[in-house]
């Protein structure tokens, strides 16, 4: 048989990592070689949930994907950056305020960051499913196929042996929160590709450096393909901010508020914030690869309360159990309100929104 020809792609060449030394942040790096047997699994436990009750975000390494399938899905996902044109890209923008979905192109100076600066951030989000609930620029169309796979591998061998270790770590069965995230069933667990512009110095100075405020992601669980521009931080247990230092091939891993919900606070879903990479970077765009997981929309953000660990550590709430909001009512009210709704400022640093009764704090 012929062999199959992958269709061309402008190779995406990565800027160079920062040489200057930065305050990283000491993340565990969990070596995932063995997380598809359930004796790798319950290895991993006790590293993995220390991670994520402490930190929330953690390092994956030997995940199963070459540097080279990585290098292809960034030369993929600078595709709607480069070669859509702008007329065509306008007419799959996402109406994210009215929907409360990212589905589609996100385009620059949406959001308001700080002292009235506008994000320089484009992204374009697919649903999981790529071509069952949405169409695509004709630029991205014969890739399809290999977004799919690419999906279904974040999917399948990442999230869920994540999502397994979690459930173990609360003493559950492996299945408690891979039966609720369904690849096939209702939720919005979607791909994301992301693309940070520089900004005028007049811009930096207003906005304090800071290109996303300090947030907590909304989904459960969130897979991040490293990349060499430094401006991820973490806002550590001691209060400090300090960056995410990127390592070749790997993944960054978070908890979001969803999990952090379900967990009873066992989970952490760590605040982070994205600001102006280091001088020796500050020429250089930034592209991003990220799998964001949720919960099945109809899935109640509750404390699983029949696991033994929350019986014995506590529950930490932070709504009443009958006042819950779904997945979908959290995720839609968070992505409609971020950035496009007035939020009050409760210090210097701290402002806030309700979304679904739930308080929700930006930092900036």
């Amino acid at each position: 048989m012929p062999a199959q020809t992958i269709p061309y792609a402008p190779h995406y060449v990565k800027p160079p990592p920062t040489k200057e030394e930065l305050e990283w942040a000491e993340l565990p790096i969990i070596d995932f070689s063995n997380a598809s047997t359930p004796e790798g699994r319950a290895e991993l436990t006790p590293q993995v949930c220390n991670a994520m009750r402490t930190y929330g975000f953690m390092y994956i390494v030997n995940h199963g994907l070459t540097q080279a399938q990585n290098d292809r899905i960034f030369d993929i996902a600078d595709i709607p950056f480069t070669q859509v044109p702008e007329d065509e890209m306008k007419r799959f923008t996402a109406d994210i305020k009215g929907t409360g979905s990212y589905r589609g192109f996100k385009p620059r100076a949406v959001w308001e960051i700080d002292n009235g600066v506008r994000d320089q951030l484009e992204h374009y989000n697919t649903h999981r499913s790529i071509t069952d609930l949405q169409n695509h620029p004709k630029a991205l169309q014969p890739f399809l196929p290999e977004m799919r796979a690419f999906t279904e591998y974040n999917h399948h061998q990442i999230l869920f042996p994540i999502l397994q270790i979690l459930a173990r770590g609360l003493e559950l069965p492996e299945n408690t929160f891979t039966d609720i995230h369904g690849f096939d069933d209702k939720s919005e667990t979607y791909l994301r590709f992301m693309k940070y512009y520089p900004r005028t110095q007049e811009d930096e100075q207003k906005s304090r450096n800071v290109w996303l405020k300090g947030h907590t992601d909304i989904g459960t669980v969130t897979v991040l393909w490293s990349q060499p521009v430094s401006a991820l931080q973490i806002l550590c247990p001691d209060g400090k901010w300090r960056w995410i230092k990127h390592i070749d091939n790997a993944i960054v891993v978070n908890i979001g508020d969803s999990m952090e919900f379900m967990s009873g606070g066992f989970y952490k879903g760590t605040i982070h914030r994205v600001r102006q990479p280091p001088v020796d970077q500050q020429g250089y765009a930034r592209l991003g690869v990220f799998y964001f997981g949720s919960a099945n929309d109809d899935v109640l953000l509750k404390p699983l309360v029949q696991s033994p660990v929350l019986q014995r550590v506590g529950i930490v709430r932070r709504f009443d159990d009958d006042k819950a909001p779904t997945q979908d009512q959290f995720r839609r009210g968070r992505t409609a309100a971020y950035g496009l709704s007035k939020l009050e400022k409760k210090n210097d640093v701290v402002e806030e929104q309700i979304i679904h009764g739930v308080p929700v704090r930006h930092y900036n």
